[in-house]
């Protein structure tokens, strides 16, 4: 792994759910120095009390300074105005938040930063915190978000395309899409923590008593509850099989009223993350009903990778990055179809984590990710693999040493 380097990385709150952004910066941190900024946010605040709370936990963090949270990893919360608009603001942004960044990499040392930024309004900034390289990694396609301002997040990325030395993606269909503006677009794949999610096969590992104590079969779903998750697809399976206990585990962004009333479905909020691979024990198949829509289209789901590596058999609805992943999976077109696949599978196959299924994860960790991602941060890598050329992760590992 490289070592050695300063990393200026535009994020997610750090205290949110452990997404890709966090796996990578936490491995890249044993032997880097990481500056973990913040969300500087995707869509302006609204008045209602999770926006206003959400402010006030910000301006908190701000007069904290700089938290240092591991070992060469330190979180800031910079405090701005996400009106994104508006010229005149952004460029107060622009001034206020560059000034604030440069004041904390002075204060830790950091001579020569790389930018790798998660988030595409960081555009503004990117570029006049003297860095030496900036990386554009892409996760989703941002303007597609149902709260984001959307030909605003669009301008924006389309200005961090263009300033980026590299762009890194984690679907296929965000290569197609980035690589018109950033022919230097690299396709490398989300990883699985796999050795935490495989813990779902240990014997030792004791199913949490909320769903010890629910009927067979279980069928199972863990994340985010937002607005891409199809509630219609699970009040149709919970409606057509009484009989299915279907536990849904995460906190929700959205109206739940269409589950929330169903005695076979149980809404048990959101679980810790060491505690995941416990549940999957319980959970004899897992689902991932997604509505097919612009954003989930350019997806690349992170349960996908854990639900093979607790060993579940898992049915999907029907997404292009499903698809290339392989392993135990049914896909899904239609809600019947869906349905008939988790009854397909308690009928006639092997249910609950399975060793084998687990095994084809064993590759796909986090670790081998950013052992490949790492050689992107070594000055002598030649980066310009352009015009044309097949941009995708096999490309990629054959240019290592």
């Amino acid at each position: 792994m490289v070592e050695g380097k300063e990393i200026i990385c535009f994020a997610n709150d750090w205290d949110g759910e452990p997404l890709s952004k966090k796996h990578i910066m936490k491995r890249l941190a044993r032997k880097n120095r990481i500056l973990w900024v913040n969300s500087i946010g995707n869509r302006s605040p609204k008045v209602n009390r999770n926006d206003i709370q959400r402010i006030f936990k910000k301006i908190n963090q701000f007069f904290n300074g700089v938290k240092q949270v591991e070992e060469n990893l330190y979180v800031f919360s910079p405090v701005m105005i996400p009106f994104y608009h508006s010229k005149a603001l952004r460029k107060i942004n622009q001034w206020i938040l560059a000034k604030m960044l440069r004041r904390k990499l002075k204060e830790l040392g950091f001579k020569k930063p790389i930018t790798w930024t998660f988030a595409p309004s960081s555009a503004d900034v990117v570029g006049r915190l003297g860095e030496t390289k900036v990386i554009y990694h892409c996760v989703d396609e941002f303007s597609a978000f149902s709260d984001a301002p959307q030909s605003a997040i669009r301008k924006m990325e389309e200005t961090l395309l263009q300033k980026a030395d590299l762009v890194i993606v984690s679907a296929s269909t965000l290569q197609e899409s980035k690589r018109k503006l950033n022919p230097n677009t690299h396709l490398v794949r989300h990883g699985v923590e796999y050795d935490h999610f495989k813990k779902a096969l240990d014997p030792a590992v004791e199913i949490p008593a909320d769903v010890a104590r629910l009927p067979h079969p279980i069928i199972g779903f863990h994340g985010l509850i937002a607005d891409w998750v199809d509630l219609a697809l699970i009040r149709k399976m919970a409606l057509q099989h009484p009989e299915w206990s279907v536990v849904i585990l995460g906190s929700s962004q959205t109206d739940l009223s269409l589950v929330s009333g169903l005695k076979n479905v149980h809404l048990l909020g959101k679980r810790p993350y060491e505690t995941l691979p416990a549940y999957c024990k319980a959970f004899d198949v897992a689902i991932l009903p997604f509505v097919v829509n612009t954003l989930t289209r350019f997806a690349n789901p992170l349960k996908l990778r854990e639900y093979l590596a607790a060993g579940l058999p898992v049915v999907s609805s029907d997404l292009p990055e499903v698809r290339s992943l392989g392993g135990d999976i049914r896909i899904a077109s239609d809600h019947d179809e869906f349905i008939s696949h988790v009854a397909q599978i308690l009928n006639h196959e092997k249910t609950g984590p399975s060793p084998e299924r687990s095994k084809t994860m064993e590759r796909e960790s986090w670790d081998d990710k950013v052992e490949l991602l790492s050689r992107f941060l070594n000055d002598d890598t030649d980066l310009d693999l352009r015009a044309g050329s097949e941009s995708s992760e096999k490309l990629a590992m054959s240019h290592q040493p």
